[in-house]
């Protein structure tokens, strides 16, 4: 695997053999569909898999391309006109300090891209995901608001913005430097962690070793990878992580677009193969997930045939606010054909599924009801 050194950073830039930029661990096809420089997990995969998505089935999402960082010559910097006391933090001192461990959903704003164009007939762009821009992972790390108080933030502190050290995004011969994006200070001080394990191991480099963030029931772009440093400012910042990107775009929205996107909405996906094909006049166990950025889910209903008839879901397992809660019915088909398969869920602020996601150009936060082909045939 080839590397190009970067000075004075402690890391490297690694490039795939195999026609995949920038990610380092294995994707076979069976768990992965490839999209450049990110990875999709298939839905069909997660059979058995259990609550946490292991590592090696966890989706990639890279601006850029994973870097090689070596955690003994890592530092934490934390600076702006926010702290008291601005200071550096090394990976050893970091997992001294006392520790949370949380399971989390990390998601792609742009998780259910592609549906805009298959289901709604409408044009966006981005990389199309379907469904399988999302995991949940056990994380383990320092509560971001302890080396915040550690580097004396102050009462006017009002935005706090991570940094990573992957390689800077250019698109179009613009350099928007290495992703960034700032959080409300009360975001920050409240759920947000400094994780350096997920699912009890040191975080993979894909994942953002040596420490990344986790940002709870936010957009995955706030839960920055490979942090290098922190600022912390008494007055607001932005990024075009804020201003050219991550909002809202579109004949629903303002003409200089919506707000900065920050938490997510409510989505559902069987653990089934697009177009998978089921035999008839055999019972099958249908199996899925729902999550909300709102809070827990209250209640999945599935259709078996195109919306017409609805049934509740079982629920089963954890059922926690920032993650998400599997489910499954049961289906005996006795018709052969194509059917659609539907999920909807609900949650604990009240908020459903619809039928339709209002148009972004950007195709973020794709929230309706998913229209899932399968086809019955003879067994």
């Amino acid at each position: 695997m080839p590397y190009t050194a970067e000075s004075g950073t402690g890391q490297r830039h690694g490039t795939r053999g195999d026609g995949v930029p920038g990610i380092v661990k294995p994707l076979p096809p069976e768990l992965f569909v490839a999209h450049d420089t990110n990875a999709e997990t298939r839905w069909e995969a997660m059979g058995g898999v259990g609550y946490h998505v292991p590592a090696e089935r966890f989706f990639v999402r890279n601006h850029t391309s994973t870097p090689i960082i070596d955690a003994a010559a890592w530092r934490l910097r934390l600076h702006g006109s926010g702290l008291r006391a601005p200071r550096d933090f090394g990976y050893a001192e970091l997992l001294s300090l006392p520790a949370v461990t949380r399971d989390v959903m990390i998601e792609c704003a742009g998780n259910g891209r592609s549906l805009f164009a298959s289901q709604q007939g409408q044009e966006v762009i981005g990389t199309p995901w379907r469904l399988g821009a999302a995991g949940v992972a056990r994380w383990r790390g320092v509560p971001l608001s302890t080396v915040l108080r550690l580097a004396g933030v102050t009462p006017d502190a009002v935005d706090v913005m991570p940094r990573g050290l992957d390689p800077h995004y250019v698109e179009a011969g613009v350099d928007f430097g290495r992703v960034r994006r700032p959080i409300p200070v009360a975001k920050a001080l409240d759920d947000v962690i400094l994780a350096y394990e997920m699912n009890g191991r040191p975080l993979p480099p894909d994942h953002g070793y040596p420490v990344r963030l986790v940002v709870p029931s936010w957009i995955g772009l706030a839960s920055i990878k490979w942090v290098g440093d922190i600022e912390v400012s008494a007055s607001p910042l932005s990024s075009p992580w804020t201003t050219e990107f991550y909002r809202m775009f579109g004949a629903a929205y303002p003409p200089r677009g919506g707000e900065p996107l920050s938490t997510q909405n409510i989505r559902s996906a069987f653990e089934l193969a697009w177009g998978a094909r089921l035999a008839a006049g055999h019972p099958h166990v249908l199996r899925g997930r729902s999550w909300s950025g709102g809070g827990r889910i209250t209640g999945v209903q599935v259709s078996l045939d195109g919306g017409a008839t609805w049934r509740p879901a079982q629920l089963h397992g954890s059922h926690l606010s920032p993650a998400w809660v599997r489910w499954h019915v049961t289906w005996c088909p006795r018709v052969t054909g194509p059917y659609e398969l539907m999920a909807r869920a609900v949650d604990e602020t009240g908020a459903v599924q619809p039928d339709r996601t209002p148009h972004n150009r950007f195709g973020y936060l794709f929230d309706a009801v998913v229209r899932h082909p399968v086809t019955v045939v003879n067994a």
